[in-house]
Protein backbone atom coordinates (compact mmCIF):
# COMPACT_ATOMS: atom_id res chain seq x y z
CA UNK A 1 0.00 0.00 0.00
CA UNK A 2 1.16 3.72 -0.73
CA UNK A 3 2.36 5.80 1.58
CA UNK A 4 0.25 9.16 2.15
CA UNK A 5 1.40 11.86 0.13
CA UNK A 6 3.06 14.39 2.26
CA UNK A 7 1.60 17.88 1.23
CA UNK A 8 3.98 21.09 0.79
CA UNK A 9 3.20 23.36 3.83
CA UNK A 10 3.87 26.69 4.53
CA UNK A 11 3.01 28.57 7.83
CA UNK A 12 1.58 32.15 8.93
CA UNK A 13 2.44 34.00 11.69
CA UNK A 14 -0.27 37.18 12.37
CA UNK A 15 -3.48 37.97 13.50
CA UNK A 16 -7.14 36.65 12.40
CA UNK A 17 -9.39 39.12 10.61
CA UNK A 18 -13.01 38.28 11.39
CA UNK A 19 -13.57 40.21 8.61
CA UNK A 20 -11.88 37.58 6.05
CA UNK A 21 -10.22 39.76 4.06
CA UNK A 22 -6.59 40.15 5.82
CA UNK A 23 -4.61 38.35 8.32
CA UNK A 24 -4.39 34.63 9.18
CA UNK A 25 -7.77 34.16 6.55
CA UNK A 26 -5.83 35.85 3.41
CA UNK A 27 -3.19 33.66 4.46
CA UNK A 28 -4.67 31.04 4.33
CA UNK A 29 -6.56 31.60 1.57
CA UNK A 30 -4.01 32.64 -0.37
CA UNK A 31 -1.57 29.28 0.16
CA UNK A 32 -5.38 27.10 -0.98
CA UNK A 33 -4.84 28.80 -4.41
CA UNK A 34 -1.21 28.21 -4.56
CA UNK A 35 -2.00 23.90 -3.45
CA UNK A 36 -0.13 24.68 -0.51
CA UNK A 37 -1.25 23.53 3.08
CA UNK A 38 -1.25 26.31 5.06
CA UNK A 39 -0.80 26.27 9.12
CA UNK A 40 -1.45 29.35 11.67
CA UNK A 41 0.09 30.37 14.59
CA UNK A 42 -1.85 33.21 15.83
CA UNK A 43 -0.48 36.50 17.80
CA UNK A 44 -3.68 38.15 18.10
CA UNK A 45 -7.47 37.93 16.98
CA UNK A 46 -9.15 41.07 16.11
CA UNK A 47 -13.08 41.85 16.03
CA UNK A 48 -13.12 43.83 12.63
CA UNK A 49 -14.97 43.64 9.63
CA UNK A 50 -15.15 45.84 6.16
CA UNK A 51 -14.82 49.18 7.49
CA UNK A 52 -12.29 49.14 10.23
CA UNK A 53 -10.87 47.38 13.19
CA UNK A 54 -12.89 47.67 16.52
CA UNK A 55 -10.58 45.79 18.94
CA UNK A 56 -7.87 43.87 19.24
CA UNK A 57 -6.76 40.70 21.68
CA UNK A 58 -3.47 39.99 21.96
CA UNK A 59 -2.07 36.30 23.06
CA UNK A 60 0.33 35.60 24.91
CA UNK A 61 4.12 35.07 23.82
CA UNK A 62 4.21 31.51 25.68
CA UNK A 63 1.16 30.76 23.52
CA UNK A 64 3.11 32.22 20.61
CA UNK A 65 5.77 30.05 21.87
CA UNK A 66 3.32 26.96 22.24
CA UNK A 67 1.87 27.18 18.92
CA UNK A 68 5.49 27.30 17.51
CA UNK A 69 6.75 24.11 19.03
CA UNK A 70 3.34 22.45 17.78
CA UNK A 71 3.74 23.38 14.10
CA UNK A 72 7.26 23.07 13.12
CA UNK A 73 8.48 19.63 14.59
CA UNK A 74 5.30 18.33 12.97
CA UNK A 75 4.16 20.00 9.95
CA UNK A 76 7.94 20.90 8.85
CA UNK A 77 6.41 24.11 7.30
CA UNK A 78 8.99 25.03 3.66
CA UNK A 79 8.04 28.17 4.24
CA UNK A 80 7.08 30.67 6.81
CA UNK A 81 4.92 34.13 6.21
CA UNK A 82 5.02 36.86 9.13
CA UNK A 83 2.55 39.55 9.35
CA UNK A 84 1.33 41.87 12.07
CA UNK A 85 3.11 41.30 15.62
CA UNK A 86 2.04 44.44 17.53
CA UNK A 87 4.79 44.77 20.05
CA UNK A 88 8.44 44.13 21.11
CA UNK A 89 7.29 41.07 23.31
CA UNK A 90 5.45 39.09 20.21
CA UNK A 91 8.74 40.57 17.88
CA UNK A 92 10.88 38.72 20.19
CA UNK A 93 8.86 35.47 21.21
CA UNK A 94 8.59 34.92 17.29
CA UNK A 95 12.04 35.07 16.23
CA UNK A 96 13.24 32.85 19.15
CA UNK A 97 10.50 30.46 17.22
CA UNK A 98 12.26 30.50 14.32
CA UNK A 99 15.68 30.44 15.74
CA UNK A 100 15.06 27.42 17.74
CA UNK A 101 13.14 25.51 14.67
CA UNK A 102 15.81 27.19 12.07
CA UNK A 103 12.67 28.31 10.14
CA UNK A 104 13.28 28.41 5.97
CA UNK A 105 12.26 30.97 3.43
CA UNK A 106 10.73 33.44 5.54
CA UNK A 107 9.01 36.19 4.08
CA UNK A 108 7.90 39.04 7.06
CA UNK A 109 5.38 41.30 5.59
CA UNK A 110 6.18 44.59 8.55
CA UNK A 111 2.60 45.54 8.89
CA UNK A 112 2.62 49.17 10.88
CA UNK A 113 -0.81 50.12 10.45
CA UNK A 114 -3.83 48.87 8.99
CA UNK A 115 -5.76 50.74 5.47
CA UNK A 116 -8.36 51.97 8.38
CA UNK A 117 -5.53 53.79 10.25
CA UNK A 118 -5.26 51.10 13.24
CA UNK A 119 -1.65 50.91 14.67
CA UNK A 120 -0.70 47.05 14.20
CA UNK A 121 3.02 47.44 14.97
CA UNK A 122 4.05 49.96 18.28
CA UNK A 123 6.88 52.65 17.30
CA UNK A 124 9.27 51.32 20.25
CA UNK A 125 9.01 47.41 18.12
CA UNK A 126 10.19 48.75 14.90
CA UNK A 127 13.88 48.35 16.01
CA UNK A 128 13.15 45.24 17.85
CA UNK A 129 11.65 44.37 14.04
CA UNK A 130 15.11 44.83 12.48
CA UNK A 131 17.29 43.44 15.01
CA UNK A 132 15.66 40.59 16.05
CA UNK A 133 13.66 39.50 12.75
CA UNK A 134 15.70 40.88 9.61
CA UNK A 135 18.50 38.28 9.52
CA UNK A 136 15.96 35.55 9.81
CA UNK A 137 14.16 36.67 6.88
CA UNK A 138 14.77 35.02 3.56
CA UNK A 139 13.01 38.50 2.28
CA UNK A 140 11.09 41.66 3.71
CA UNK A 141 7.88 43.17 2.09
CA UNK A 142 7.57 46.89 3.39
CA UNK A 143 5.33 49.65 1.41
CA UNK A 144 6.50 52.64 1.02
CA UNK A 145 5.70 54.55 4.19
CA UNK A 146 7.14 51.48 5.73
CA UNK A 147 10.42 51.63 4.50
CA UNK A 148 10.86 54.89 5.20
CA UNK A 149 10.20 53.81 9.21
CA UNK A 150 12.68 50.99 8.59
CA UNK A 151 15.36 52.74 6.54
CA UNK A 152 15.10 56.22 7.97
CA UNK A 153 15.05 57.92 4.80
CA UNK A 154 12.25 60.11 3.00
CA UNK A 155 11.56 58.28 -0.38
CA UNK A 156 10.87 60.87 -2.98
CA UNK A 157 12.55 59.34 -6.15
CA UNK A 158 13.54 56.28 -7.72
CA UNK A 159 17.12 56.28 -5.83
CA UNK A 160 15.78 56.91 -2.43
CA UNK A 161 13.74 53.79 -2.96
CA UNK A 162 17.16 52.24 -3.95
CA UNK A 163 18.86 53.32 -1.03
CA UNK A 164 16.29 52.41 1.55
CA UNK A 165 16.39 49.05 0.34
CA UNK A 166 20.24 48.62 0.49
CA UNK A 167 19.55 50.34 4.15
CA UNK A 168 17.12 47.34 5.26
CA UNK A 169 18.95 45.00 3.37
CA UNK A 170 22.08 46.27 5.61
CA UNK A 171 20.26 45.21 8.79
CA UNK A 172 20.62 41.57 7.97
CA UNK A 173 17.35 40.87 5.96
CA UNK A 174 18.28 38.24 2.71
CA UNK A 175 16.65 40.53 0.18
CA UNK A 176 13.79 42.99 0.00
CA UNK A 177 10.64 44.12 -1.80
CA UNK A 178 9.52 47.73 -1.82
CA UNK A 179 6.33 47.89 -3.04
CA UNK A 180 4.89 50.32 -4.85
CA UNK A 181 1.01 50.84 -4.13
CA UNK A 182 1.29 54.03 -2.08
CA UNK A 183 3.42 55.81 -4.89
CA UNK A 184 0.99 58.16 -6.97
CA UNK A 185 0.51 57.68 -10.94
CA UNK A 186 -1.02 55.65 -13.28
CA UNK A 187 1.78 53.07 -13.08
CA UNK A 188 2.82 50.58 -9.92
CA UNK A 189 6.68 49.63 -9.67
CA UNK A 190 8.11 47.62 -7.20
CA UNK A 191 11.49 47.46 -6.45
CA UNK A 192 13.02 44.29 -5.57
CA UNK A 193 17.05 43.67 -4.48
CA UNK A 194 18.05 40.35 -3.62
CA UNK A 195 21.33 41.37 -1.74
CA UNK A 196 23.59 41.55 -5.11
CA UNK A 197 21.16 43.66 -7.85
CA UNK A 198 18.15 45.22 -7.90
CA UNK A 199 14.86 44.37 -10.46
CA UNK A 200 12.12 46.25 -10.91
CA UNK A 201 8.13 45.08 -11.39
CA UNK A 202 6.29 47.87 -13.27
CA UNK A 203 2.66 47.30 -13.86
CA UNK A 204 -0.35 49.16 -14.56
CA UNK A 205 -2.26 50.39 -12.04
CA UNK A 206 -5.58 48.69 -11.41
CA UNK A 207 -8.34 51.40 -10.08
CA UNK A 208 -10.36 49.42 -7.32
CA UNK A 209 -11.97 49.74 -3.73
CA UNK A 210 -10.65 46.08 -3.56
CA UNK A 211 -7.60 46.77 -1.30
CA UNK A 212 -8.16 45.24 1.88
CA UNK A 213 -5.21 42.77 2.79
CA UNK A 214 -3.47 43.29 -0.58
CA UNK A 215 -0.32 43.05 1.26
CA UNK A 216 -0.99 39.80 3.15
CA UNK A 217 -1.98 38.19 0.15
CA UNK A 218 1.33 39.03 -2.20
CA UNK A 219 3.48 38.16 0.82
CA UNK A 220 1.92 34.82 1.12
CA UNK A 221 2.05 34.50 -1.88
CA UNK A 222 5.10 34.77 -2.35
CA UNK A 223 6.16 32.16 0.40
CA UNK A 224 3.59 30.14 -1.16
CA UNK A 225 5.65 29.92 -4.46
CA UNK A 226 8.98 29.28 -2.47
CA UNK A 227 7.19 26.59 -0.43
CA UNK A 228 7.02 24.77 -4.08
CA UNK A 229 10.81 25.30 -4.67
CA UNK A 230 10.49 28.51 -6.79
CA UNK A 231 13.49 30.91 -6.82
CA UNK A 232 12.95 34.10 -5.10
CA UNK A 233 12.70 36.58 -8.41
CA UNK A 234 10.41 33.98 -9.99
CA UNK A 235 8.32 33.61 -6.63
CA UNK A 236 8.14 37.54 -6.34
CA UNK A 237 7.00 37.71 -10.63
CA UNK A 238 4.41 35.26 -9.76
CA UNK A 239 2.70 36.32 -6.60
CA UNK A 240 2.30 40.20 -8.45
CA UNK A 241 0.54 38.63 -11.33
CA UNK A 242 -1.50 36.79 -8.45
CA UNK A 243 -2.65 39.55 -7.13
CA UNK A 244 -3.10 41.96 -9.99
CA UNK A 245 -5.51 39.22 -11.01
CA UNK A 246 -7.27 39.25 -7.71
CA UNK A 247 -7.44 42.85 -7.65
CA UNK A 248 -9.37 42.19 -11.30
CA UNK A 249 -11.50 40.30 -9.10
CA UNK A 250 -11.87 41.66 -6.53
CA UNK A 251 -15.14 41.15 -4.26
CA UNK A 252 -16.95 43.43 -1.78
CA UNK A 253 -18.67 40.96 1.30
CA UNK A 254 -19.42 43.93 3.29
CA UNK A 255 -20.18 47.34 2.91
CA UNK A 256 -16.87 48.97 3.44
CA UNK A 257 -13.58 48.09 2.06
CA UNK A 258 -13.36 44.95 -0.63
CA UNK A 259 -10.98 42.13 -0.87
CA UNK A 260 -8.82 40.26 -3.07
CA UNK A 261 -10.83 37.74 -4.92
CA UNK A 262 -7.77 35.08 -4.07
CA UNK A 263 -10.07 32.22 -6.61
CA UNK A 264 -10.79 32.11 -10.53
CA UNK A 265 -14.26 31.68 -11.58
CA UNK A 266 -17.03 33.98 -13.12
Amino acid sequence: MPMPRRPVCAVTIAASDSGGGAGIQADLLTFAAHGVYGATVLVAATAQNTRGIRRIERLSPSFIREQMDAVFPDLRPAAVKIGALLDEKRVRAVAAGLRRHRAKNVVLDPVMIAKAGTRLLSAAAVKTLAGELFPLCHLVTPNLPEAEALSGIRIASEEDRRKAALAIAASGAGAVLIKGGHARGGRVSDLLYDGRRFREFVNPRIRTRATHGTGCALSSAIAANLALGRGLEDSVRRAIVFLRAGLERGIFPGRGRGTSGHFGGS
